[in-house]
C-alpha cells in the first residue's frame, strides 16, 4: 500500500509528503477540521466560491502525483460528506478524479487530461471511463458516462471505492463500490487511453460545470464539502474508510 494512505486521510500535512499536494483555485479553499469527520480527529474541508466575473476554473482538491499508469491494478477509497443545505442542481460537481499532464499532447488547447471521473449530479453519483488516443493529430476519444450510481444525501457521509486495472485494450476491468454496494462491475474492457502518461489521483471539490458551463445553476453559489480516510491500496480493505 502506498504511503498516500495515512497522509492524506485528514491532514493537510499531505503538503509536505512526496508526491502530493492541495490545491485551490480563486475563492478555494483546503482546510484541515475537528468538528466534522467520519474517523478519528480530523478530516478535510474543501469549499469553492461561485464568480460571475471569474472565467477560470474551480479546483479545492488534494493531489497525489502518481494515480496510475496503463498497466496498473489499484484500489482507491474515500469517505464525502456534502453541507447540511447543499443545493441539488442538474450540474457537476465533481469529487474525485484521475487527470494528467501530457507534453505535447495538444488536443483541446490544452496538455491535461482527466480521465476517471467521479462527481455528484443533482442527487446522484456518476463516474466516467474515458479511452482512445486524445493526442495531436487524432485527438479522439471515448468518454462512457455511468450515469445515477446510487442517491446522495446532504449532511450524510457516503464512501465510494474504486477498483480499477488500468489498460487501453480488453484487459481492464472497473468497479465502484458506493456505501458498500458494488454499482459498477465490468471486465473484459479498456479502462484509459493508450498512451503511458502517469495520472495524477486528486480528491475535492471541483465545481467543473460553472466553468464549463459558464455559468451556475441554483442560488447556491458557497459550497462545501468534507472529506476523510483518503487512501490508495492493492487490496479492498487498504481503502475502506470503515477498515482503518
Amino acid at each position: 500500500m502506498v504511503a498516500i494512505k495515512h497522509v492524506i486521510a485528514a491532514s493537510l500535512a499531505l503538503v509536505t509528503s512526496p508526491g502530493a499536494l492541495a490545491s485551490r483555485q480563486h475563492k478555494g479553499t483546503v482546510d484541515q477540521v475537528t468538528n466534522v469527520v467520519y474517523k478519528g480527529s480530523s478530516a478535510l474541508k474543501m469549499t469553492q466560491t461561485y464568480d460571475s466575473n471569474y472565467h477560470n476554473r474551480y479546483h479545492s482538491e488534494v493531489d497525489h502525483n502518481y494515480g496510475y499508469k496503463r498497466g496498473d491494478s489499484s484500489f482507491y477509497g474515500f469517505a464525502f460528506r456534502l453541507s447540511d443545505t447543499w443545493d441539488f442542481q442538474d450540474q457537476s460537481y465533481n469529487i474525485a478524479q484521475f487527470i494528467a499532464n501530457r507534453p505535447g499532447a495538444g488536443c483541446g488547447g490544452d496538455d491535461w487530461m482527466p480521465s476517471t471521473m467521479v462527481w455528484v449530479q443533482g442527487n446522484q453519483l456518476f463516474s466516467r471511463i474515458v479511452t482512445g488516443h486524445y493526442r495531436q493529430p487524432n485527438c479522439g476519444r471515448n468518454i462512457d458516462t455511468l450515469r445515477n450510481l446510487g442517491q446522495i444525501s446532504a449532511g450524510q457521509w457516503h464512501k465510494v471505492i474504486m477498483q480499477v486495472k488500468w489498460a487501453s485494450d480488453g484487459s481492464g476491468f472497473f468497479k465502484i463500490w458506493l456505501d458498500g454496494n458494488k454499482v459498477v462491475e465490468r471486465y473484459n474492457t479498456a479502462t484509459t487511453i493508450d498512451d503511458d502518461s502517469v495520472f495524477q489521483f486528486r480528491v475535492g471539490l471541483y465545481a467543473n460545470s460553472w466553468h464549463d458551463d459558464g455559468y451556475m445553476k441554483g442560488n447556491q453559489g458557497f459550497r462545501q464539502i468534507w472529506y476523510d480516510e483518503i487512501a490508495m491500496g492493492t487490496e479492498f480493505k487498504d481503502v475502506d474508510p470503515d477498515q482503518q
